[in-house]
């Protein structure tokens, strides 16, 4: 065995060890990580606040509360709720509107993060609320969409709550509980990374009430809706989508201690300023669905100097439009000639963004394209020297079982791409049958910015791989736990130094090499 070999199952075996053991996901350290009170240059040159930085590192040192967790959440109408805002500033108010079959209830407020390994703290908790059981509703109009319309339960204060992203979680008097989703957001992520969440993603998937805008009550695709509303809970535990595609990134971001924003994909639409003078914008694991402004800002955004990071696959295919001060998403999709704006405004026709009326592919924005679903593959290495796994030790063709899938994107030379691009990781799979593979990518543009997309849905999930947080339902381990904790600690600290070109090297466009 060469010292490389030897380097590389040293690093391995001793971050599995420890993913194994750790109380939380993202307990190694890589050694490349800036030390805490590092204040990194915004996309222009200038160095982030020290106001904003001080607030922060304060708040990441606060104690943590392990007992965040949920407990058995009962029926879905035990207990559950929403909010009538997707986000609010610091000190802003919002309502939450809450169903139970319990006499009563409590509401606890806890802001994700590393805070030593518990990855929430309580920052506020309700008295007790009376407890009230609100009407069932059902869909309406011809674009089946369920709203509740229930009354308002209680109106809560975050004067006192720092920026970042939360689960509430009502504890009802009959032991159930269940999450709220919720977004204190920044008015500025001026040289700061800021992490854009999901939200209109986590409302399309949404099946409370029976439809979502992929199947409707019957489970049928014919019988979804075309418009789907805020103003009803989510299904599940409340917050699924955040638990799997969002939370591990945001613990890990914060535990390195780099200067941090938070926004929601609705809030980059309705306030694209938040982006201006950004080192960095993360995209998390499951982002599906933008409005075209939205995309515009973020390209906006990449081609004056900001890094963005692509975490998952599947980025930005669906084009929606949000109405109603932002309380509705809207997508036809394949029913586009029913879109009321097609035939009057094709480029806002709510469909793919590569579809007609009007095709604009994502991946002259991500630099990949997603292909296919659904796929279980090995992630493959390709570029082994490139920067984002320095610390590693991987070779080239070593691989990473299961960290491909459920979807996945590739490098498509004949969709519009931006070059030079860098293959990363080129990873054999089978989707339906089919042969193909999944990539990550790397380019870089002439503000400087440098694009990542890891092509897969899984990479923040794999942050998880190996530890107690890992539902291990696809079977990654703790090697493709440190391996991927690794990799993105060396991409999250590089973009936030600024335009990645500025510093790093270029990247090698290889595409005719592995494609031909």
């Amino acid at each position: 065995m060469d010292d490389k070999g030897v380097r590389r199952r040293r690093f391995l075996g001793a971050a599995a060890a420890a993913g194994a053991g750790a109380a939380g996901f993202g307990a190694l350290t890589g050694c490349d990580s800036p030390a805490t009170g590092d204040t990194p240059p915004t996309a222009t040159g200038k160095p982030v606040r020290t106001d904003s930085l001080t607030a922060q590192q304060t708040e990441q040192a606060r104690p943590g509360d392990a007992g965040w967790r949920l407990g058995p959440t009962g029926p879905q109408q035990a207990i559950e709720g929403y909010t009538d805002q997707v986000s609010v500033l610091r000190g802003e108010h919002f309502a939450l509107h809450a169903s139970t079959t319990a006499p009563g209830f409590t509401v606890s407020a806890y802001r994700v993060g590393w805070y030593g390994g518990a990855q929430a703290r309580l920052v506020w908790r309700s008295g007790r609320i009376a407890g009230r059981l609100q009407p069932a509703t059902g869909p309406d109009g011809s674009t089946r969409t369920v709203s509740t319309g229930w009354e308002p339960t209680v109106s809560v204060d975050t004067a006192d709550w720092p920026e970042g992203a939360y689960l509430l979680r009502l504890d009802a008097e009959d032991g159930h509980q269940r999450y709220v989703p919720m977004v204190v957001r920044s008015t500025s992520a001026a040289g700061r990374t800021l992490l854009m969440h999901g939200a209109a993603t986590w409302q399309a998937y949404n099946v409370w009430g029976g439809y979502s805008l992929y199947q409707g009550e019957s489970g049928s695709y014919a019988g979804r809706s075309l418009a789907v509303s805020f103003d009803r809970p989510y299904d599940g535990t409340g917050a699924d989508k955040f638990l799997v595609y969002e939370r591990a990134l945001v613990v890990l971001a914060e535990r390195l201690g780099i200067p941090l924003a938070y926004t929601t994909g609705i809030d980059v639409h309705r306030q694209p300023q938040v982006l201006h003078g950004a080192t960095a914008l993360l995209s998390l694991g499951h982002d599906e669905y933008w409005t075209p402004e939205q995309r515009a800002s973020v390209t906006a955004a990449r081609d004056s100097g900001t890094n963005i990071a692509f975490l998952g696959a599947n980025t930005c295919f669906r084009r929606i439009r949000i109405e109603d001060g932002a309380r509705t998403v809207i997508c036809y999709k394949t029913d586009y000639r029913d879109d009321p704006l097609y035939g009057t405004d094709d480029a806002a026709v709510t469909t793919d963004f590569r579809a007609e009326p009007s095709p604009d592919p994502e991946s002259s924005l991500t630099g990949v394209i997603y292909e296919g679903y659904p796929t279980d593959a090995s992630y493959v290495v390709h570029a082994a020297d490139h920067w984002l796994y320095a610390g590693t030790g991987v070779s080239a063709g070593e691989s990473f079982p299961h960290l491909i899938g459920v979807e996945y994107d590739r490098v498509t030379p004949g969709d519009p791409t931006p070059r030079p691009i860098e293959i990363l990781a080129h990873s054999p799979l089978v989707c339906e049958g089919r042969a193909s593979h999944s990539d990550s990518a790397y380019y870089t543009v002439p503000s400087g910015a440098g694009v990542f997309a890891s092509g897969t849905m899984r990479w923040v999930e794999g942050l998880m791989a190996g530890t107690h947080d890992d539902g291990g339902d696809h079977r990654m381990d703790a090697r493709t736990g440190a391996f991927v904790t690794r990799a993105t600690e060396n991409l999250l600290t590089a973009f936030a130094k600024g335009p990645a070109a500025h510093h790093l090297p270029a990247p090698r466009d290889n595409v005719t090499q592995v494609y031909g």
